[in-house]
């Protein structure tokens, strides 16, 4: 059977390591034959930029369609909670491509209790998520009311050189949704 792996981490930070090893001892003990890799490092919440899920959906639609999707779990492909999830099962589904997950073995039986798991295991990621940033908003909030300051270091450099007149203009649009003063730097990058 012709499978395609998908592995997705939220940052550039972070490294999808863990998740290779277990997805390939997986297709291997199913006897999956691995036909392609797809690896993403961007937030599950970055609809529309997620290019590499982009070019698997294509690839389903073309002569590259594999049978069987394997994914570490369902959380890797989306975190944006029920309804996309069950979209993007559901056009897999039309693609003729099994989704399955190594950490949610229920995802390779069939049944009517198989769409409500999905929906269960797609909330719980969605809440997971919410919770994450809930959390790190209040830590932010606790060092901040203890004095820390916050954000990039003081004499600390990026290594790649800004795009200034992007900052501006949506500084500027920020300004403007705020009804505060332009300045007059601002004017002058965005004519």
């Amino acid at each position: 059977m012709k499978a395609v792996l998908y592995l997705r981490v939220s940052t550039s930070e972070q490294t999808t390591d863990n998740q290779l090893p277990a997805l390939e001892a997986y297709a291997a003990s199913k006897g999956y034959k691995v036909a392609d890799i797809y690896q993403e490092q961007v937030s599950a919440w970055a609809s529309g930029r997620q290019v590499e899920l982009r070019r698997l959906m294509d690839d389903c639609q073309n002569s590259r369609k594999p049978e069987v999707l394997l994914v570490y779990d369902l959380s890797r492909l989306s975190r944006q909670g029920i309804a996309c999830v069950l979209n993007l099962i559901e056009l897999f589904k039309v693609y003729g491509v099994k989704v399955v997950s190594v950490c949610e073995a229920w995802t390779e039986t069939e049944g009517p209790m198989k769409e409500l798991l999905f929906a269960v295991f797609a909330w719980a990621a969605q809440y997971e998520s919410r919770i994450k940033s809930e959390r790190t908003l209040a830590g932010l909030a606790r060092a901040k009311a203890a004095g820390k300051k916050l954000g990039r270091p003081t004499g600390a450099k990026d290594k790649e050189k800004r795009n200034r007149r992007g900052y501006l203009l949506r500084y500027a649009g920020v300004a403007k949704k705020r009804g505060l003063k332009n300045r007059g730097a601002i004017q002058n990058v965005s004519r």
